[in-house]
C-alpha cells in the first residue's frame, strides 16, 4: 500500500504538498497565522526556508519509506491559486490519559502517541470555512487510506475559532485539568472518524 497522499480537491480548495516556490507566500501566511510568535517557530525567512525544504523532503522521504504522510500540506484556493494556509497530520505525543473522558489510557500520566491533525489559515482568510474544508478533506482521505481509529487536535482554551473548527469536524472537546504540559489545554477527539 502506498502511503503517499495525492493532492486533494474540494469545492474551493486544493490541499497539496508544499513546493519550494511557496516560500514567500508560506512565510507570510504562517507568520500571520500564529497569533503569538513562539520561540520554537521563528518567523525569520531563513528559518522558514529551512522548514519548507524539510517539508518538501519529508513528504518524499516518508513515501519512499512507506511511512505515514506526517507533515504540512499547502491549502490553496482553486479559484485563483492563492496559498491561504496549511493543514496536516502529525504524530501527537502527549499525556492524553490525564484528560477526563479521553477514550484510551484513562488516568495514565504516561505519554502516548496519537494521530494528530493541525491547521493554520491566513487571518485575512479566516472565517470562510477553509480550515474546516481542508481538515475535513484530509480526515476523509486519511481514514479511507489508513483506517485511522482516532484523531486528535490541540489548541488553547481561548482559541474560539479552532474550537469551532473542531466542533464542525465532529470532534468532542476535552479540557486538560492539569497545568502541564502548557500546550495541552483543549483537545479535540474524533473517534473512528467517518468522512466529514
Amino acid at each position: 500500500m502506498s502511503t503517499a497522499l495525492p493532492a486533494l480537491e474540494t469545492e474551493r480548495l486544493v490541499i497539496r504538498p508544499f513546493v519550494l516556490e511557496d516560500l514567500a507566500e508560506a512565510h507570510r501566511v504562517l507568520s500571520d497565522a500564529w497569533a503569538v510568535p513562539r520561540a520554537d517557530q521563528p518567523a525569520q525567512l531563513p528559518a522558514r526556508e529551512r522548514w519548507l525544504r524539510w517539508a518538501v523532503e519529508n513528504e518524499a522521504a516518508l513515501a519512499e519509506l512507506s511511512q505515514p504522510p506526517f507533515g504540512d500540506r499547502a491549502v490553496v484556493r482553486r479559484a485563483d491559486g492563492r496559498l491561504v494556509g496549511s493543514v496536516g497530520l502529525v504524530p501527537a505525543l502527549g499525556p492524553f490519559g490525564q484528560l477526563p473522558g479521553f477514550p484510551a489510557h484513562r488516568g495514565s500520566r504516561a505519554w502516548f502517541l496519537e494521530a494528530g491533525l493541525f491547521w493554520a489559515i491566513d487571518p485575512a482568510h479566516q472565517g470562510q470555512g477553509y480550515a474546516t474544508e481542508a481538515a475535513g478533506a484530509l480526515i476523509a482521505r486519511a481514514v479511507a487510506q489508513f483506517r485511522l481509529g482516532r484523531l486528535v487536535a490541540t489548541t488553547e482554551f481561548d482559541n474560539a475559532p479552532s474550537l469551532a473548527v473542531m466542533r464542525k469536524l465532529g470532534m468532542r472537546i476535552l479540557s486538560n485539568p492539569e497545568r502541564e504540559p502548557a500546550w495541552l489545554q483543549a483537545v479535540g477527539v474524533l473517534e473512528a472518524p467517518a468522512a466529514p
